[in-house]
C-alpha cells in the first residue's frame, strides 16, 4: 500500500485510532449534508474495512488522512473506481473531512496528491470527481483542482432516492497532455 504525504498531512491506511473519528464524522448531519443519512457505528466500521481491504489489494483507494504535524485524523481522501450502475465509468477522485478541519485547504492539498497518485502512478488518463449539484463547498475544490464540467454531464444519482440530492455535477481532469472539453460558462478558474 502506498502512503501521500504532502506538505502538510499523510494519506495512509486506516487504524483501529481512526475508528472513533470517523464514526463520530459520519453521525454528524452537517458532514452528512449532501448524501441521504448519517452513518451508524456500525456502517463506518464496514466502510473503514472495505478501504484497507481495497488499500491492501490494489495499494490504492480511500485513504486516511492525517495532519503531520499533530498526527490528528481529519477524514479520508483518495481514487476508488466509480460505483456499478453509474451513467459513466472510470476512477473518481474525492474527500470528506471532519468540520473541524474545514477551511484549511486540506480536501485541496489531499486531492491534489490522489491525482498526482492516478495520474503518475496509475497512468489515468482522466479522473472523475462527482457531487450532489448543490455542494458548492466540494464544487469549489472541484475548480481549484483544475477541473472542469460539462452540463451535458448531469445526472440523477440512481443511488440516491428522489429529491434535492439526486441530482448530480461530474467533472473531470485530464493527464497532461490530455485535451480537456470545458463548457461555456464553466471554467475551471474558480480560484
Amino acid at each position: 500500500m502506498h502512503e501521500l504525504p504532502t506538505e502538510r498531512l499523510v494519506l495512509r491506511g486506516w487504524r483501529a485510532s481512526d475508528l472513533d473519528p470517523w464514526a463520530a464524522m459520519n453521525a454528524d448531519p452537517e458532514v452528512r449534508q449532501y448524501f441521504p443519512d448519517v452513518l451508524t457505528r456500525q456502517q463506518s466500521e464496514a466502510s473503514v474495512a472495505r478501504f484497507q481491504a481495497d488499500l491492501d489489494r490494489r495499494g490504492w483507494g480511500w485513504w486516511a488522512v492525517e495532519v503531520r504535524a499533530t498526527g490528528e485524523f481529519v477524514g479520508f481522501a483518495g481514487l476508488d473506481p466509480v460505483e456499478e450502475g453509474m451513467p459513466f465509468t472510470g476512477v473518481e477522485v474525492g474527500w470528506r473531512l471532519a468540520r473541524p478541519a474545514w477551511g484549511h485547504g486540506y480536501a485541496t492539498e489531499a486531492a491534489r496528491a490522489a491525482l498526482a497518485f492516478g495520474f503518475e502512478r496509475l497512468r489515468l488518463t482522466e479522473i472523475l470527481a462527482v457531487t450532489t449539484a448543490t455542494n458548492l463547498r466540494s464544487r469549489a475544490v472541484m475548480h481549484r483542482l483544475g477541473m472542469t464540467r460539462d452540463p451535458a454531464d448531469d445526472f440523477d444519482d440512481p443511488g440516491v432516492p428522489a429529491g434535492p440530492l439526486r441530482r448530480s455535477v461530474l467533472y473531470r481532469l485530464r493527464a497532461a497532455g490530455q485535451r480537456t472539453r470545458p463548457a461555456a460558462g464553466d471554467s475551471a478558474s474558480g480560484r
